[in-house]
């Protein structure tokens, strides 16, 4: 048969540097560029390759691996194969970096074999690049889509460098042999040699690899837009309040350690400085451009930026994604004009970037003031937003590390600038505004992994009927959710100045009793405790002894003693009954005493100290710690909230992130009794018109994830119903087929423990009573056990979500299923199981005996496998799930398909209009 490869295997990778590259299959018009890499090859190298290669040249193999290719086909190759796998036995990647195939990697099946011999060419001058290993991945999940289970490198001795690349793939099962027999043919020269042989199935060990190298060549990719030698600014305009003008002006006004090139034709300078007619006349190299003209004529712009070989692109011209038909078009010229030459693209729509660390001193925006320097990360995908962002920075005194506004994301988004953070050393907050997600499972994976030593905080525009999703969302990822700006802020400032609180309870001082009190009610409707205080803490408060002080909160007086306020705050401070202290702070003659005496105190660092000071937000002066002025807020500053709502609000979602830290992590189990071929060949053979799929592949498609359907047999007359069940065995029960009304006992829509031919008869009539005609279901009977109702969807917005609620007619009506985003580790899975409501009925308590809760996690564990490795599946309904003792049930299952074209979950990298994406 005749089949074309997936559009999925073009894809977009970062090398280790940073720079962007395309990986694709061969074209039939590759030909001339596979003959050029094939004659720049070395004796040594090509002596190292498969015949294939060696014994061709390169006009020959040239025309061996584009054989497949056909140009005309949408300019995707075509191919001729199995006909379940479409595997001709012979697939090649290229890897093409501004224009030009620099390397390819292909395999040809071993005959009689599901294993393949695999060739890896990189052109000399790209090598050390990582590109190598962005091929081998490609190819390798190409291969396992198509059937091949290894493939096979024999390496003459001595070749390190091609093991090395195996090696830091995560291949390290390696043999070492005296001759290594050529597998497609031809012998070796009777050199000893070493073969590897590695599976093309995914395991922790090369997915770990994978993400790490993910990481790093992402971070760096970001780095090199933070860090620039060399700035033009395409459209510096000299008309004042221009976005050209001001971001030339900007880049000026921050003192950037490199050149800045305006480039204007109209003019002959700009602010002073000499403007260049055409970026490509500037004499000197650039890093990074800001494209600041019409949006009609941004595509004429990066083609200059690419001829002058400019390395990253800030847009921050409108009229794009937002401008209808004609706007979305030119973005998606300007995203591929980008992604063919190598560059990284931020915007358009963007405000562009900040980098405050002296040594660089990047201020490319065109909004206005200079936000202190500090250690929070800022993000945001609104241009619009991001002036916001800077003077509320500003008016806080919140300093940053570097600041991202990323506009309509053509390339750039919020995953590339996560791992960025993740090893940035001056980052140690992060901050984000997100109106969507690019890919919502990489933002999950990737926060998760950040968050354990930098505390996230995201603010989600546009509240809707899908926000119990997003917090699934953020609650896997341990991201700290906010509601408002200002929200966003108050905890930045928090996260940045003070410790996070080992727990939830709260020493309040202050010398206001109804400011006590209100803080008092904010802390307990915030999840806080405000304990009283034990017998020692009560005497260290008391001026006279054997007196105890009152319990918490401590009110002092309006005009108490500065001395008296800053002994009771380090008496609380010091307390073992608390993890947090509130100092409130009304009008008093020696107000700045009392500022120092916080300030004195959060010093020490035991616990975090924060203020309510005359109703300001931020840091005010008088709470400030003094620094050396090269990080805002200094060690030791204390953030002040404008109510002690606020700031009971910011203490609460600090504790709660630290119980997240705190907390195992868990991992992803490794499952057995997994055939995963066998689902996809049963994904692929469904519908894909949203109907639920036959039960025969349904049955397929959980088996391949070692989940096994009570048997179930549909019936349409009372005479079928018998022989069933006389089949099956008796009892039986029979049911409704109508999804409707599955499980309904209280509506006479099911009828259990049926025992003999008359006793079916008569359920049988009930059942036609109580709902009328159609279809209905015999089963065997099947152990008693808690009736649970699991469910895998996946959610436009924010990719695989899971669900676990208790099942039946009570709990359909009145109780919210507990949902997680992928991935599932099994410390979720087993706080999934105990958090639902009802969970008592599963885990046991008050005489009840615990039901089988390991086999329900491992139920949960399986459904996010699938979702993991069969992308194709849209929705899982596990309906009732019995969970007895032990063991469960899965009474009834249904599965629908995605509609073609929408599978999320690619396995090779790509990218996307929403920011380069890796789906594994």
């Amino acid at each position: 048969m005749i089949s074309r490869y997936p559009a999925h295997w073009a894809a977009d990778g970062v090398l280790a540097d940073g720079a962007p590259v395309q990986l694709r299959p061969v074209l039939g018009t590759d030909a001339p560029g596979l003959a050029e890499l094939r004659s720049g090859l070395s004796a040594a190298d090509v002596a190292r390759l498969p015949a294939r290669w060696a014994q061709r040249s390169p006009e020959e193999l040239a025309g061996h691996l584009t054989a497949a290719g056909d140009p005309a086909a949408a300019g995707h190759p075509t191919i001729t194969g199995h006909p379940t796998t479409g595997d001709s036995g012979r697939l090649a990647v290229a890897a093409v970096l501004r224009g030009r195939l620099v390397g390819t990697a292909d395999y040809e099946r071993i005959a009689g074999s599901d294993d393949a011999v695999v060739a890896l060419v990189v052109e000399a001058a790209h090598r050390g690049r990582g590109l190598g290993l962005l091929l081998l991945e490609h190819l390798i999940a190409a291969a396992r889509e198509r059937g091949v289970s290894h493939l096979v490198a024999d390496l003459r001795a001595g070749d390190d460098r091609a093991l090395r690349v195996f090696h830091a793939a995560g291949f390290a099962g390696a043999e070492t042999c005296p001759h290594t027999p050529r597998q497609d043919g031809a012998g070796q020269d009777g050199a000893g040699g070493v073969r590897v042989v590695f599976p093309t199935a995914q395991t922790p060990h090369t997915r770990g690899i994978s993400r790490a190298l993910e990481q790093r060549a992402e971070a760096r990719s970001i780095a090199r837009l933070l860090t620039p030698r060399a700035v033009a600014v395409v459209g510096a305009s000299r008309q004042p309040g221009s976005a050209g003008h001001e971001v030339f002006r900007r880049l000026l006004a921050s003192d950037f350690h490199g050149p800045v090139y305006p480039v204007n034709p109209a003019a002959r300078q700009v602010a002073s400085v000499y403007a260049y007619p055409d970026v490509r006349e500037i004499p000197d190299a650039v890093d990074l451009a800001v494209i600041a003209v019409p949006a009609p004529a941004v595509a004429d712009a990066v083609r200059a930026c690419a001829e002058k070989d400019v390395r990253g692109l800030i847009v921050v011209s409108a009229g794009f994604a937002e401008a209808g038909p004609d706007g979305r078009a030119r973005l998606a010229e300007v995203t591929r004009l980008a992604r063919e030459s190598g560059m990284r693209l931020i915007g358009p729509n963007a405000m562009g970037l900040i980098n405050t660390d002296p040594a660089v001193r990047l201020h490319a925006t065109f909004a206005a003031g200079d936000p202190p320097v500090g250690r929070v990360g800022a993000f945001t995908q609104s241009g619009a937003l991001a002036g916001t962002f800077l003077t509320e920075a500003s008016r806080r005194a919140i300093g940053l590390s570097t600041f991202v506004s990323t506009g309509d994301r053509s390339d750039v988004s919020a995953n590339d600038v996560l791992q960025y953070w993740q090893s940035d050393p001056r980052t140690d907050v992060i901050m984000l505004h997100l109106q969507g997600f690019g890919n919502p499972r990489k933002f999950a994976r990737i926060a998760r992994r950040v968050g354990r030593r930098k505390p996230v905080i995201a603010l989600k525009s546009g509240r809707s009927a899908a926000d119990p999703t997003l917090d699934a969302l953020f609650t896997s990822a341990g991201v700290i959710r906010v509601d408002t700006l200002s929200q966003l802020f108050d905890l930045a400032a928090l996260l940045a100045s003070q410790p996070l609180p080992a727990g939830r309870r709260v020493g309040v001082v202050g010398t206001s009793s109804a400011l006590a009190a209100l803080a008092t009610d904010a802390c307990r409707t915030a999840g806080l405790e405000v304990p009283p205080f034990s017998t020692a803490t009560a005497e260290a408060l008391s001026d006279t002894p054997g007196r105890p002080e009152p319990a918490n909160p401590v009110d002092l007086g309006a005009m108490a003693a500065p001395e008296r306020f800053e002994r009771a705050l380090r008496a609380v401070a010091a307390s073992a009954d608390v993890d947090a202290v509130l100092a409130l702070i009304t009008p008093h003659p020696a107000v700045e005493e009392l500022a120092r005496a916080v300030r004195a105190v959060a010093g020490s660092g035991r616990v975090p100290v924060v203020a309510s000071y005359l109703g300001y937000d931020g840091m005010p002066s008088a709470l400030a710690a003094p620094g050396d002025g090269t990080v805002t807020p200094a060690p030791g500053s204390v953030p002040s909230f404008a109510s002690p709502e606020s700031a009971a609000l910011a203490l609460a979602r600090a504790a709660g992130h630290a119980a997240w830290r705190s907390r195992e992590q868990g991992a992803v189990p490794t499952l057995d009794r997994l055939d995963l071929d066998r689902a996809r060949r049963a994904a692929a053979a469904g519908p894909t018109d949203g109907t639920w799929l036959p039960q025969e592949l349904v049955g397929d498609i959980l088996g391949g994830v070692g989940l096994a359907v009570w048997p179930s047999e549909p019936v349409t007359t009372a005479a079928q119903a018998l022989d069933t069940a006389e089949r099956l065995g008796w009892p039986v029960a029979l049911k409704i087929a109508d999804e409707r009304f599955r499980g309904r006992l209280d509506v006479g829509a099911v009828r259990l423990g049926v025992e003999g031919p008359g006793a079916l008869a008569e359920a049988w009539r009930t059942i036609r009573a109580a709902v009328g005609p159609g279809d209905m279901v015999v089963q065997p009977m099947a152990p008693a056990g808690v009736s649970t109702v699991i469910r895998m969807t996946q959610d436009p917005a924010i990719g695989p979500l899971l669900s676990l609620r208790l099942g039946g007619a009570v709990a359909d009506l009145l109780v919210d299923p507990l949902a997680r985003a992928l991935p599932i580790t099994d410390r979720d899975a087993a706080e999934m199981v105990r958090g639902i409501r009802g969970a008592v009925l599963l885990v046991g308590g008050a005489g009840t005996p615990a039901a089988d809760t390991a086999a329900l996690e491992d139920v949960l564990h399986r459904l996010a496998r699938l979702a993991e490795e069969v992308p194709a599946v849209a929705e899982v309904l596990l309906d009732p799930v019995l969970v007895g003792r032990p063991g469960v049930v899965l009474l009834h299952a249904g599965v629908r398909l995605l509609p073609p074209g929408t599978d999320p979950e690619s396995l090779p990298r790509r990218m996307t209009g929403s920011g380069v994406e890796y789906f594994r």
